[in-house]
C-alpha cells in the first residue's frame, strides 16, 4: 500500500469523527461549508434522520428527496468516507493514479451510503451521483472506478445516477410535500380535518385539487389558502396518496385517495409528537 499523507485539516476531520455514526449521530466527512465555493449547495433537514444534511448539488438535493419519499429507506448518510487503505489499494491493483491534493492523499467519499429494509432484510445501497457532462472526463471515470471497485469489494450495490435518471416531474412534487413537511399547523388539527377534505375531493373527481380547496374555504368560512395548505400537509406525511409522478398542479380530486393505514400512519406520528415532548 502507498504511504499515507494526510493534510492538517483531513487529520482533523479524522479525529472528528467525521463520516462516523448513523441517523441523528451520523456526521458527513464533507459539509456545505467545506466546499462554499463550488456550485450550488444545500442544507437540508431530514425528517426521516431528524438531522441536517449537507448536499453539495442539485442533483444530490434531488437525489436525496427521493430516497427520503422512498418507504425503504430507514437511514441516509451522505459525504460518506471510504477506507483509505482500500481505495490505495484498489488504485494501485488497477494501475489508477489516486485522488491527491496539492501533494497530500486525498480520502475518497461516496455521495449517499444508504439503509434499506426489504422482504430479505436490512440492505445498504451506495450512491455517486454525477453530472452526465462529468462522465467526459477521463479522470473522473477513472476514480469512479476506484469506488465502485470499492464498494464491489464490500459487496454493497452502488449505482451511479445522472440528471438523466431523475424523474423531474417527481422531483418537483416532492419539492412541494417537503416544505409542506414544515407546517406549523398540529397534526391534530390536520387529521380531524382529513374527513372534510376526503368527502369534497371523492364529490368533485374530475375538479382540479386547488378548486376544490378554493371551495372548502369558502365553505367554510377559512382563510384563503388554508385548505389547500393542509391538504399538500396531508399528502406530504402520506395520510392523502397520489400518483407522484402525476405533477400536482394537475391533480384532480378523483386522484387522492386516504391511506389504507391511515389509523397506523396517525398513532405513528402522535407517538413520534410524544417522545420529540419528552
Amino acid at each position: 500500500m502507498a504511504d499515507r499523507k494526510l493534510d492538517q485539516r483531513t487529520q482533523k476531520w479524522l479525529r472528528e469523527g467525521r463520516g462516523s455514526g448513523s441517523g441523528q449521530g451520523y456526521h458527513p466527512w464533507l459539509t456545505v461549508r467545506d466546499l462554499s465555493s463550488q456550485g450550488r449547495s444545500h442544507r437540508v433537514w431530514g425528517h426521516l434522520t431528524q438531522r441536517t444534511h449537507h448536499l453539495l448539488s442539485d442533483i444530490e438535493l434531488a437525489t436525496f428527496l427521493l430516497l427520503e419519499w422512498n418507504p425503504s429507506v430507514t437511514d441516509i448518510r451522505e459525504q460518506y468516507p471510504l477506507h483509505l487503505d482500500d481505495t490505495q489499494d484498489l488504485a494501485e491493483q488497477a494501475g489508477i493514479r489516486h485522488p491527491a491534493v496539492s501533494g497530500f492523499t486525498h480520502i475518497m467519499s461516496t455521495d449517499f451510503l444508504v439503509d434499506l429494509s426489504t422482504d430479505s432484510g436490512p440492505q445498504q445501497l451506495a450512491i455517486q451521483v454525477k453530472s452526465s457532462s462529468d462522465l467526459k472526463d477521463t479522470r473522473t471515470v477513472e476514480k469512479l472506478e476506484i469506488e465502485r471497485l470499492y464498494w464491489k469489494l464490500k459487496g454493497i450495490p452502488w449505482k451511479l445516477l445522472t440528471e438523466k435518471q431523475i424523474p423531474k416531474t417527481v422531483v418537483k412534487n416532492l419539492e412541494l410535500l417537503y416544505s409542506a413537511r414544515a407546517q406549523t399547523e398540529k397534526l391534530e388539527i390536520l387529521f380531524a380535518s382529513l374527513p372534510t377534505y376526503v368527502e369534497f375531493l371523492a364529490a368533485h373527481p374530475n375538479t382540479k385539487v386547488a378548486e376544490i380547496a378554493m371551495l372548502i374555504d369558502s365553505s367554510y368560512s377559512l382563510e384563503a389558502g388554508t385548505s389547500l395548505s393542509r391538504i399538500r400537509a396531508l399528502a406530504a406525511l402520506r395520510a392523502l396518496t397520489f400518483q407522484i409522478s402525476t405533477p400536482w398542479n394537475n391533480l384532480t380530486g378523483g386522484e387522492i385517495h386516504i391511506a389504507h393505514e391511515i389509523n397506523q400512519l396517525r398513532s405513528s406520528y402522535a407517538a413520534n409528537q410524544r417522545r420529540c415532548l419528552h
